[in-house]
This record gives C-alpha cells, sequence and structure tokens, in this order.
C-alpha cells in the first residue's frame, strides 16, 4: 500500500499520536474526507484513494469497547444505569470533536475547500468522524492495545466532566434505551386517585422487550420518575442475576 504522505508530515501526526504506524497507507485514508476524492484522478495514476468512512464505522465500535472497559475499571461500584450515562456522553460526537481540537486533527485532514466554514475551520461534525476513523487506523495498524492507549490518553480528562450520574431517572432510563438502538420509553397515566387537589397518579412505562413498570406519584412528572426508577431498578439486577 502507497501513501502520499510526506515523511516529515507523517512524522509530526504519530508524535501527537502516539503511535508509529506500519501501513501508513492507514493512516492516509484515515485523514482523507470524501470530498477530496477523485476516482478518475486515482485510476490514472494506478493507487484507488478511499475516504475515512470505512475506518470511522470500525473506530466507532472500538471506542465504544474501549470507553466501556474504562468506565468498568474506574467505577467498579456503579450500577449499569450510571455507567450507560458516562459511555453516551464520552462516545459522542461532542466529545470526539473536543479530543480532535485537542490533538490539531484540523491540519492534516484532507478536505476540499469548499467542505469548510468561513476561514478555513472545520465542522465538528467533520472533526468527529475524522477522529473515529483515526481511531479504527491505530486499531488495525496496532491492535486494541494501540488504540485503547489513544482513548485513555485523550478521554481520562473528559471522564471528570461525567463522574455524577444522573438524578432524573428518565433521562437515565431513555440513555439506556439509547445505547441499545431502542425506541425512547412510553409513559402513560393508567388510573388517578384522590380529589383533584391531591390527585395521585399512577403511571406505566414501557420498553421494547420488557414488562411494563408502574408507580404513582402526587404529580404526573413525579409518578413517571418513580416508575422509570422501578423499571431502571429492574433492568440492573437483570444485569446480576
Amino acid at each position: 500500500m502507497s501513501t502520499r504522505l510526506s515523511k516529515k508530515r507523517r512524522s509530526e501526526i504519530e508524535a501527537a499520536l502516539g503511535h508509529a504506524f506500519r501501513e501508513p497507507a492507514l493512516l492516509e485514508e484515515a485523514l482523507t474526507h470524501a470530498s477530496s476524492v477523485h476516482p478518475a484522478t486515482s485510476r490514472r495514476r494506478g493507487a484507488p484513494r478511499r475516504s475515512y468512512q470505512r475506518l470511522e464505522f470500525l473506530g466507532d465500535r472500538v471506542l465504544g469497547l474501549a470507553i466501556a472497559h474504562l468506565l468498568i475499571e474506574r467505577f467498579p461500584d456503579d450500577a449499569e444505569g450510571a455507567l450507560t450515562h458516562r459511555h453516551v456522553a464520552l462516545v459522542r460526537k461532542e466529545a470526539l470533536a473536543q479530543v480532535a481540537q485537542a490533538i490539531g486533527l484540523g491540519r492534516w485532514l484532507q478536505v476540499a475547500a469548499s467542505e469548510a466554514l468561513p476561514g478555513g475551520v472545520l465542522k465538528p461534525a467533520m472533526l468527529a468522524d475524522a477522529c473515529e476513523a483515526l481511531i479504527g487506523a491505530l486499531y488495525l495498524d496496532g491492535g486494541l492495545d494501540a488504540a485503547s492507549a489513544f482513548i485513555r490518553r485523550h478521554w481520562e480528562p473528559l471522564i471528570e466532566a461525567v463522574r455524577s450520574p444522573p438524578r432524573d431517572a428518565k433521562m437515565a432510563l431513555q440513555e439506556w434505551a439509547q445505547a441499545r438502538g431502542l425506541e425512547r420509553p412510553s409513559y402513560r397515566v393508567v388510573a388517578t386517585r384522590g380529589p383533584a387537589h391531591a390527585t395521585t397518579f399512577i403511571v406505566e412505562v414501557g420498553l421494547a422487550d420488557q414488562e411494563p413498570a408502574v408507580a404513582e406519584g402526587t404529580s404526573k412528572r413525579a409518578a413517571e420518575r418513580a416508575a422509570a426508577g422501578l423499571m431502571l431498578e429492574r433492568l440492573e439486577n437483570a444485569v446480576h442475576d
């Protein structure tokens, strides 16, 4: 596999990443946005180029695994709901863009001028995608150890910002479902009792493939939170059984 990266530029990038690539073409692919790929030109040169999209797909999965491992180590007493809250916050595009900006990824990304914002600034979403691609390239070139070392070094500071799990059980339950690709939990009032000035609401929460959980509260919102809390408790107990 050939690469168009100069030795000087490659050394600069590898120093920032903390990894020397055995296959430099992986690094170039990770830094190539689709807008800078010109198939006709590549064919004439006899070396087809690919954008970072395939590596982005891989890097997303590697990041998820590495962050899950890191959280299990860092928070041994956390239940699944709290771990899920932290995990969602750490693998989201905003966190990836923050890391990309910290390492100066935008300096190296090969992208058409039309894709940049005024002043040559790259979109945060683009930086986030390229950061995932870099993780994928690190994984293919150096295995999980190389990718995890990069992730640990740059995500450790971010963990401090999400140390506290959410107090709102509805938010925690929604994030639990989101992390598994499920639809949002649904809530409905199944009954009320008491006078109009002191009504008690009985609310049921439903979640795909789970038995509904029912709880009550002095307001609809309080009942929804209580029901979500019961559902989370049941899900966490099922993991430990």
